[in-house]
């Protein structure tokens, strides 16, 4: 796609609403933590299967990170 029909689809959007700098002005930037490098031993089944798509760190971190939750109210 080039700009234009970029900006045609999103003025075409009905639920596109444009900002103003009073919506802005009380913005933060947050900087997400660094994320620690780790060395695990897996399953190699286990981690084949993860590989098989991009992202797969991501993916795995997203797991932990439920499995956390979900036992933190424990």
């Amino acid at each position: 796609m080039n700009a234009a029909s970029i900006r045609r689809g999103i003025a075409a959007d009905p639920d596109v609403h444009g900002t103003d700098a009073e919506f802005w002005k009380d913005a933060k930037v947050v900087m997400p933590a660094p994320k620690e490098i780790v060395t695990m031993r897996l399953d190699a089944d286990l981690l084949r299967w993860f590989r098989q798509q991009r992202g797969y760190q991501t993916r795995i971190n997203a797991i932990l990170r439920a499995y956390m939750k979900a036992h933190e109210a424990v």
